[in-house]
């Protein structure tokens, strides 16, 4: 459920003690989430568990933000605002897709295909929170890496739930309600994550605004002109202290 709390916020380039080894980590992590996306949208269709489509949202969320850590790791702030707006604009739209197949979708889900992808999927998020976990930023990190998995792997122990209910009552009703609340998490992380990144585009181009307003010279203001410059020569003192050449001859 990574969708609706969270991302993984790349630290500067120069903080990173083991940048190659982070890297790889994150390519990783990258192409663990990205196949599960697609194990978990495969199995979700063909076992028809709107469950299982609604958690592969959390992994294609994951990839994302992995690919965008990977992309603006020296990147500006704004790149990686742009990059979220892609994310959000991702998770609202499948989110949506979800509920709307929710609203009509009365097949009875497969719950053996359902329940092996979920323990797959939990072994995935335990795995590339084993490997993110050296290269945390301090206590704050931390503790989003770990509510991070931990959201993920409730995630993936409901859509185990909604197998275990639809192998027991035979009925479609736990992988809806699972499915749709899932689904009403990603339209609420995609918003949040949209209102962010706008905020924070919004404050960059403040920022340039501003720093090229103290860049150009006030208004009215021009440089002293060459006359103003000019200075007129002094006359030539008289009196006994005047100079020998300007003295009258005897």
């Amino acid at each position: 459920m990574s969708a609706s709390c969270c991302s993984h916020e790349p630290p500067a380039a120069a903080q990173v003690v083991d940048l190659p080894r982070y890297r790889r980590v994150l390519w990783l992590a990258l192409i663990v989430n990205a196949a599960m996306f697609a194990v978990e949208v495969v199995a979700g269709i063909g076992a028809g568990s709107l469950a299982l489509l609604a958690d592969a949202i959390d992994f294609a969320g994951d990839a994302l933000n992995y690919g965008v850590s990977l992309a603006v790791l020296a990147a500006a702030l704004a790149w990686r605002a742009r990059a979220a707006i892609v994310k959000a604009v991702s998770m609202i739209g499948f989110g949506a897709f979800v509920l709307a197949r929710a609203a009509w979708h009365g097949e009875v889900p497969e719950p053996i295909t359902m329940g092996a992808v979920a323990a797959l999927a939990l072994a995935a998020n335990v795995g590339v929170a084993a490997m993110l976990y050296t290269f945390r930023e301090g206590d704050a990190n931390m503790r989003s890496v770990w509510i991070c998995t931990r959201n993920d792997a409730l995630g993936n122990l409901a859509v185990g739930a909604a197998a275990l209910g639809v192998f027991g009552t035979g009925t479609a009703w736990p992988d809806l309600v699972v499915a749709a609340l899932m689904a009403a998490l990603a339209l609420s992380g995609g918003v949040s994550v949209w209102r962010q990144a706008r905020a924070e585009l919004r404050s960059g181009a403040d920022a340039a605004s501003q720093a090229a307003s103290q860049a150009r010279p006030p208004a009215g203001s021009h440089a002293p002109s060459h006359a103003a410059l000019h200075v007129a020569p002094r006359a030539a003192p008289h009196g006994p202290h005047a100079p020998a050449h300007g003295r009258p001859r005897h």
